[in-house]
């Protein structure tokens, strides 16, 4: 065998290997796999913040978006709206939500958005997860905080969420900040 021969198998070798190794790669890539899922992102927001990182998250992954609203708006005070959060979920308050999201059966993923508020979500997310069959979907939670950080929001989503198959890695960002999303979704572990 000449040396001519042998770097081409070595050359075919290594391109073999390369080759497995991209394939591997590209099976166990979110974004692939989130590339034959219908994705819907939806979220609350009352000051922006988790609308900003609800548009970061659509710009990545696609999919549909949708604003949960209520139909009485919280006070434009900051202080009064606390106070009210506050004490709407120590009563279990559930707001009635404007609108709803068309054909919700469609969708395998939901990356669902809530601003922390007194440690846990806010209740127009609680109202549009009772509101919603979401059973056997896979929802993925983005919570924004003004410095509380995760708390009890994703424990008590999971809890709301009858059925549904909720990602224990949701994204927890302070106020509006989106650095790191792109290694957030990259690192999901979607089927």
């Amino acid at each position: 065998m000449n040396i001519r021969n042998l770097f081409k198998k070595i050359f075919l070798a290594i391109s073999a290997i390369f080759l497995t190794a991209n394939t591997t790669l590209a099976q166990t890539n979110p974004e692939q796999n989130m590339a034959n899922k219908k994705i819907l992102v939806a979220y609350y927001s009352w000051s922006g913040n988790t609308k900003e990182v609800a548009e970061a998250i659509h710009e990545k992954v696609g999919g549909d978006i949708y604003r949960i609203e209520t139909e009485q708006t919280y006070p434009e005070e900051y202080r009064a709206t606390t106070a009210q959060a506050k004490r709407e979920i120590n009563e279990g308050f559930r707001p009635t939500l404007k609108g709803k999201v068309n054909n919700i059966s469609q969708y395998d993923i939901i990356f669902l958005g809530s601003p922390n508020w007194w440690g846990t979500i806010a209740p127009a997310v609680s109202t549009f997860l009772a509101d919603n069959n979401l059973s056997g979907k896979t929802i993925i939670p983005f919570i924004t905080h003004g410095g509380g950080g995760e708390q009890n929001t994703i424990t008590d989503l999971t809890a709301q969420c009858s059925g549904c198959n909720v990602s224990k890695d949701g994204w927890v960002g302070y106020q509006s900040r989106t650095f790191g999303i792109s290694g957030w979704i990259k690192d999901l572990n979607l089927k």
